[in-house]
């Protein structure tokens, strides 16, 4: 399947649906978002924002948040989970780069997004609307360092709807060997205990484009869930949770000058 194709796997319900299950972000990856913010007014753009894991906490924190996603059925689960209907959080139904901003903003931050977006003319449209100390946040997360890491990806190759999956590309770099980001500044959030059943640890790989149940067979659907199962069953403890450890990387960046010529 192609970019677009896959894109597009985000406006399934079920995707939405299954979103819950992935683990939270590290409390202090807020913290260190807030410390980017050094202009006025604080007000915040999150492109790619799903159901709203990273504008939701957010918004408590600043003067308001403008989540973007492509997908009404993440915009709604996102407007019905904790904080998804706060005031100063604002949804946006669109693309970043068709929709209406109402900037200027005092940060940007994408999760597990940008990748999805076409770079040149997303970073081009972002520089208009950043104010002129603001800095372009992306931040993944997820488990580390888990045992069965390499029979996991195994299985995962082998469903995968993405041909050139790759467990270790970095859209950062890939925007700045391209010339359109000059990254200012890194960091690695603590390391956060977290404990999840085995059947949502599962359940989470359904909430990504390139295995969402949307492009399975239900056998093939069955297949993949019992052979994660079959990988992660060993390290589980008695009551059928895993015991993991959840680490955020930050990157932040500001559009090169070849971008705001775009």
């Amino acid at each position: 399947m192609d970019q677009p194709e896959l894109g597009a796997t985000f406006r399934h319900e079920g995707v939405a649906a299954a979103y819950r299950y992935r683990p939270p972000y590290p409390e202090d990856v807020f913290d260190r978002l807030e410390e980017l913010i050094v202009d006025e007014p604080r007000v915040v753009l999150d492109i790619g924002a799903g159901e709203g894991a990273i504008a939701r906490p957010l918004a408590a924190r600043v003067e308001r948040v403008d989540a973007v996603d492509i997908s009404a059925a993440m915009v709604d689960a996102g407007r019905q989970r904790p904080g998804g209907d706060q005031p100063n959080l604002r949804w946006y139904v669109d693309a970043v780069e068709t929709a209406e901003l109402q900037g200027p903003y005092a940060l940007v931050t994408a999760g597990a997004s940008l990748h999805w977006m076409r770079g040149e003319e997303t970073i081009a449209r972002l520089a208009k609307v950043m104010t002129p100390n603001a800095q372009l946040a992306v931040i993944t997360h997820g488990p580390r360092d888990v045992p069965w890491r390499e029979d996991l990806v195994t299985v995962l190759k082998r469903h995968s709807r993405s041909p050139g999956y790759d467990p270790a590309f970095r859209v950062v770099d890939a925007l700045r060997e391209q010339g359109l980001l000059e990254v200012t500044g890194s960091a690695t959030s603590t390391a956060v205990p977290f404990r999840q059943s085995v059947a949502d640890y599962i359940e989470q790989f359904h909430s990504t484009a390139s295995l969402a149940r949307e492009h399975m067979s239900s056998n093939e659907s069955a297949a993949f869930d019992a052979a994660i199962e079959e990988v992660v069953r060993p390290w589980a403890s008695a009551d059928g949770t895993l015991a993991l450890t959840i680490v955020a990387e930050l990157t932040w960046a500001r559009p090169s000058e070849n971008a705001r010529r775009v």
